[in-house]
């Protein structure tokens, strides 16, 4: 009999499970996120599971770790500051797959260099150019992300430009033909740029865990469960931050696997950041082939195929008052719920409501709070963000008492976007409190700030809701809106060969919307998913339940549905896939891409050979430093031939060697 340890650190809460011999779950625990410091979180909820299952900390054989840290910093705009070094490209190029968004104001340089389709140099390095921005911006960034023009080719220039950023500024960097192997330079570059700006917040998650796990008297090996849902060690995740991103989404589809054996159904998990929806076929989630999508990016990174959206249930609520009637929405930027900072600091909260509820006017800055962060880098904060968090400390305030000038809200979204402060604000959690639904925090904090919140005024002039109650009602019934707009937006991707490409807005489309409430007029119009719905998420049994009427599907809420991304931490396996290309320079000659150059053969088997053993040696190696002790390989060739007059010549093919195995237990 062996004990496995899972843990997800989510938006809200950090969950933890104790599962015996990965078939039967033995004890559940939850305890509140520390974003401060996520390990003081884990020590909380495997504390609370270890007393809960009467396990002993060295009976447990293996510890795995799901995230939404990289997902929710991803969506909300968080990470260090980086520097791009883009070789061989042009200009315009940045703005292609959203690479000039994804840097926002970051230093970047363009210099020479590159490789062509076969991997030949183009043009030289330009050493001299890199060096002085190395130079310049040394002390600016916390990390540099490097991508040349068909590295995946040739990764001479990228692995150049690598070490002189190590030899120059010791920062950590991030090569985009390391993270891909896959063509289109920008879209690597884009996923370099978000794995660059992810290593400091990732290592010092893992590092905490680690060290708060040692201190527990857990020492069995941690993994950390990868965007598709496979484990990998410790280390490994340290060193590619980027492909943790959706591994609590990956890790709550395993867990839905598990808990339901559910075959085909769609997969909703609400957290307090986002709500995940992927889709289960033939027991299997999907991995999307064209690189994991989070909030406005398209990475190279493989993934469970998933739609993440900024909507959970401490997504911050806003008002748009633009014409007669105001409109409410929800998200994507995460606050802390009024509710749960009241808990924390009961007088600063209440007697800060109270004296804006004494306002005859109404402000902007109402039932809204600000802390900093402690131990904060101020590398590449200007003046002003400096001011800000030395007026702010680490205590919390009203937000009015911090942001004096209207000039300071961009400062202060910035250091928002750096992960160095924490907005307070109105949140569906609060709105669940005021209505009864939970009673996990402050009510009375929360009805106060809805009383605030309804005050606001629509184009009318009118107030928005004459009561608190009447407030939260209204923030529900957007929460199920906005929740099942993106269940229908999901399924209409997954029918898009049936429907037609032109998807994108159907699901808000009036007759959509008619659809969906079974409009019987002249005309009758239906429309509402055909699979059931696997409702996952700590909120899920709150929200759920309408969202399962308003798209007419069976919604299934199972048992442990709130822990399942810690049950899919405990139950994933070790994957490990490798794969490269042949490409043929000219007839006969086979041309063979590895990290260490191009190869050249004139045998089709030799360099098929040459390629599978390169691949083999490393996906066994990959694996086995993941803790695989039973390695099983599998390959896969994709050759694709054309066919001139009589004769069929190869053109070039993909190889893909997949090593996997359930990691070694402590014993």
């Amino acid at each position: 009999m062996s004990m496995f340890l899972g843990v997800d650190t989510g938006g809200t809460y950090t969950d933890a499970v104790l599962m015996q011999d990965e078939d039967k779950v033995i004890a559940s625990a939850k305890a509140l996120t520390t974003r401060e410091d996520l390990a003081i979180g884990v020590g909380t909820a495997v504390r609370a599971v270890l007393q809960a299952g009467g396990v002993a900390p060295g009976d447990i054989a293996l510890a795995s770790l799901s995230t939404t840290l990289a997902t929710n910093a991803l969506v909300e705009g968080q990470g260090g500051r980086v520097g791009l070094i883009y070789i061989g490209f042009r200009a315009r190029d940045l703005e292609t797959h959203g690479l000039a968004a994804a840097l926002k104001d970051d230093p970047f340089l363009i210099c020479a260099g590159g490789h062509d389709h076969a991997g030949a140099e183009t043009t030289a390095l330009d050493d001299t150019a890199i060096r002085d921005f190395l130079e310049t911006y040394r002390d600016g960034v916390t990390g540099y992300a490097v991508a040349a023009q068909f590295a995946t080719r040739n990764p001479a220039h990228e692995l150049r430009a690598a070490a002189l950023v190590a030899d120059i500024t010791g920062r950590p960097v991030s090569a985009s033909h390391q993270l891909s192997s896959r063509l289109n330079g920008p879209k690597r570059a884009l996923t370099a740029v978000l794995n660059a700006r992810l290593i400091g917040m990732i290592d010092r998650l893992i590092g905490r865990a680690e060290t708060v796990l040692q201190g527990i008297g857990i020492t069995a090996p941690m993994m950390v469960v990868r965007g598709d849902g496979a484990l990998i060690s410790a280390d490994q995740a340290r060193a590619r931050p980027i492909e943790t991103i959706l591994s609590g989404p990956a890790a709550s589809i395993v867990g839905a696997r598990w808990l339901t054996g559910a075959q085909d159904a769609m997969v909703g998990d609400i957290g307090g950041t986002t709500t995940d929806i992927a889709l289960l076929r033939d027991g299997k989630p999907a991995i999307d082939a064209d690189g994991a999508r989070v909030g406005p990016y398209r990475t190279m990174v493989e993934a469970v195929a998933m739609r993440t959206s900024g909507l959970g249930g401490d997504s911050e609520v806003h008002l748009d008052a633009t014409g007669l009637q105001g409109r409410l929405t929800l998200g994507p930027q995460r606050v802390l719920p009024v509710s749960l900072l009241a808990t924390q600091a009961p007088d600063i909260v209440h007697d800060a409501l109270d004296r804006q509820l004494r306002s005859a006017v109404p402000d902007v800055q109402d039932a809204r709070f600000v802390r900093g962060l402690p131990d904060q880098s101020r590398d590449g904060l200007t003046d002003r963000e400096i001011q800000l968090l030395d007026r702010m400390g680490d205590a919390l305030h009203p937000l009015a008492n911090i942001v004096q000038a209207r000039i300071e809200n961009g400062a202060l979204a910035r250091l928002v976007e750096r992960g160095a402060v924490q907005l307070g604000g109105v949140t569906a959690s609060d709105a669940s409190h005021v209505l009864g639904r939970v009673s996990a925090w402050d009510a009375p904090a929360a009805e106060k700030a809805l009383q605030l919140f309804a005050r606001k005024r629509q184009g009318t002039g009118q107030c928005l809701a004459g009561t608190a109650q009447q407030m939260a009602q209204m923030i529900v019934d957007q929460l199920t809106r906005q929740t099942t707009l993106a269940l229908v937006d999901a399924a209409l991707s997954e029918d898009a060969a049936d429907i037609g490409p032109n998807v994108d807005g159907l699901a808000a489309h009036p007759l959509m919307q008619a659809g969906l409430a079974n409009h019987r007029g002249v005309l009758r119009v239906s429309a509402g998913l055909n699979l059931p719905v696997i409702g996952l998420g700590a909120s899920a049994r709150s929200y759920y339940p309408a969202v399962g009427q308003a798209v007419g599907a069976q919604m299934i809420l199972p048992e442990h549905g709130d822990v399942a991304n810690a049950i899919g931490a405990v139950v994933g396996r070790v994957t490990m896939r490798q794969d490269g290309d042949i490409t043929s320079p000219a007839e006969g000659r086979y041309r063979v891409h590895l990290p260490s150059g191009p190869m050249d053969f004139n045998d089709e088997t030799a360099a098929f050979s040459c390629l599978e053993t390169n691949l083999r040696d490393r996906a066994q190696d990959a694996a086995t430093r993941a803790g695989v002790e039973k390695v099983q390989i599998t390959v896969a060739c994709d050759i694709r031939r054309a066919q001139v007059e009589t004769r069929e010549v190869f053109v070039e093919a993909t190889v893909t060697v997949t090593a996997s195995g359930r990691p070694r237990i402590a014993t």
